[in-house]
């Protein structure tokens, strides 16, 4: 009886062992590729925010070495990034093209890990460019989703990002940022601005040349400088190391 019994239990442990493997859920790209053992690049669900919430989300398995959560992507002007508060909160937009994939995941995902930041972005020559930070993260929502920022690590587009660090989100409706006017009015995006900005991601998306206004388009100001508009930008985390204050 005492055989019959250890067997059973066993056997239980194996089946939930297996479970647990087979119904992973996985929290970012870098778990995409260590447990769903994929090295492709494409649109997979994540679940940052548990079981009953999962996310769609574009993973760059390609550049260097890959496992890249994309946050935000700009390549064809297809979506329209001047938005409210709500939007810019949620996300917006097709992860297989445009989007932004909102504040509160981007928040669920830096408050479960410790991540670094790369910025890819292409001019309309076909030139190529990237920013890298050592960290990235930003604070929840009743203290605006602060971001916090680590240094400038690499990249020939240069550092563009770090007047913007400690900046809360500014949107058209909901202004925090250092300017005595709105940025995000002003600037035709959503961004942690600061008063105003040295990049500006989420701004008007056009051929270089084609709007008369400045300062208003996608901007990284050190690598075009203030009056070129890209042609592609891409945000993209990637996890460093498990924070140690999770689950």
């Amino acid at each position: 009886m005492m055989q019959v019994r250890l067997f059973k239990a066993v056997l239980v442990l194996a089946t939930s062992v297996h479970s647990a493997s087979q119904f992973y859920l996985p929290i970012d790209c870098d778990d995409i590729y260590h447990h769903g053992n994929t090295n492709i690049s494409g649109v997979y669900t994540i679940y940052p925010g548990g079981p009953i919430t999962p996310l769609n989300v574009y993973c760059d398995m390609d550049t260097d070495g890959g496992r890249w959560t994309v946050i935000q992507k700009r390549v064809d002007g297809t979506e329209n990034f001047y938005r409210p508060w709500k939007s810019y909160k949620s996300g917006f937009g097709n992860v297989a093209g445009e989007y932004w994939l909102g504040l509160e995941n981007i928040f669920l995902l830096t408050m479960r890990k410790k991540n670094e930041l790369r910025v890819d972005m292409e001019d309309w020559e076909g030139g190529k460019a990237f920013a890298q930070y050592s960290s990235f993260s930003i604070d929840p929502e009743k203290v605006g989703y602060q971001l916090h920022l680590g240094s400038f690590t690499k990249g020939e587009a240069g550092d563009s990002l770090t007047g913007h660090d400690s900046m809360k989100f500014t949107t058209y409706d909901k202004d925090q940022d250092n300017w005595d006017k709105n940025c995000a009015q002003h600037y035709l995006g959503g961004f942690w601005y600061n008063a105003c900005h040295t990049a500006n991601p989420t701004g008007m998306y056009a051929p270089h040349g084609a709007i008369g206004f400045e300062n208003v388009h996608v901007i990284w100001q050190t690598w075009k400088n203030w009056n070129y508009s890209l042609k592609t930008i891409a945000m993209k985390i990637r996890s460093v190391s498990k924070c140690s204050c999770t689950d």
